[in-house]
């Protein structure tokens, strides 16, 4: 099981709320509100304080429901928890306009904040970087945004090595730049050879989002063997095309021989591979059943 240390450092992703991530051809593949309220509650059982969501999961969905349910917990729970949104997803955006512009910014941000039932969100990402407004636009709205007690810290998530040193060069010091959330796992270990070890170097808190590889790394697909219907990969299979070679299914083999070994589940075994990465500050998890919660280490408490 995971010990305290190891919970302290998950965020329970709420993407899978109203829909399967941003993409509104997804919807119908999402967690009802019922479903998700018993995953938010189950989450807190088990100890987990930090919540990952974004202005475009579900269609605003995702938001509406976390905030329903921080809504109905005591206040306790509500001054420790931290919440964790983001804005730049280019279906949020409408046309004629560009996700990161100041006018977007600021919209989105209070939509966010309205949804969630909060006068502040503690950490606001860039979602994706949309490479037509100018970086100094985005991070000027950011900084108007802390100044005016709207987000605490501020992050970037689908970031390059380069997008991250450009906005820590850039960023001011109103604007308090902590975290870079980026996909990292046993198959995506790009991040480990550069840009973590940068990360650490220079204060920033990197997060890993997609630990399980969509699924892969718990060990349900085959090479070659259609995805089992309502699954990741059945709904949205172009996603993780990538990831589907002989190379991967031979460390996902190694994965399950190694885990066996020291008597863990895969899923165990690969948030292990993660949270074991010199410089990996916390991950991301998105269990869509209680009992997928006891397959990743976490019980109860």
């Amino acid at each position: 099981m995971l010990s305290q240390r190891d919970i302290d450092r998950i965020w329970f992703g709420c993407g899978n709320f109203g829909g399967m991530g941003s993409s509104p051809k997804l919807r119908h593949a999402g967690d009802s509100e019922e479903q998700a309220l018993k995953l938010l509650d189950h989450a807190r059982r088990v100890g987990l304080r930090r919540f990952d969501t974004a202005n475009t999961y579900g269609g605003g969905v995702s938001e509406a429901v976390l905030g329903k349910w921080l809504g109905a917990q005591d206040s306790e729970f509500r001054q420790t928890a931290q919440i964790a949104t983001k804005v730049g997803n280019p279906h949020g955006c409408p046309a004629g306009e560009t996700p990161l512009s100041r006018t977007q910014i600021a919209y989105h941000l209070d939509q966010s904040l309205g949804r969630l039932g909060l006068e502040w969100i503690d950490l606001y990402y860039i979602h994706e970087f949309d490479r037509v407004t100018p970086l100094e636009e985005t991070l000027e709205a950011m900084t108007r945004a802390a100044e005016a007690g709207k987000i605490a810290s501020f992050g970037v998530s689908n970031a390059s090595f380069a997008d991250v040193k450009a906005v820590r060069s850039l960023a001011g010091a109103a604007l308090r730049f902590e975290y870079v959330q980026n996909e990292f796992n046993l198959l995506a270990t790009t991040d480990a050879r550069e840009l973590i070890p940068w990360c650490a170097e220079h204060g920033l808190r990197c997060v890993a989002f997609s630990p399980l590889a969509g699924g892969l790394l718990t060990g349900k697909y085959r090479l070659g063997e259609a995805p089992a219907r309502d699954t990741r990969l059945a709904h949205a299979a172009d996603l993780y095309s990538g990831y589907l070679n002989a190379e991967n299914f031979a460390a996902i083999e190694q994965l399950r021989r190694s885990a066996e070994a020291a008597q863990q589940t895969m899923a165990e075994a690969a948030l292990r591979f993660v949270l074991d990465t010199t410089g990996v500050d916390g991950l991301i998890i998105a269990p869509r059943r209680i009992e997928h919660f006891a397959s990743l280490g976490l019980a109860e408490r």
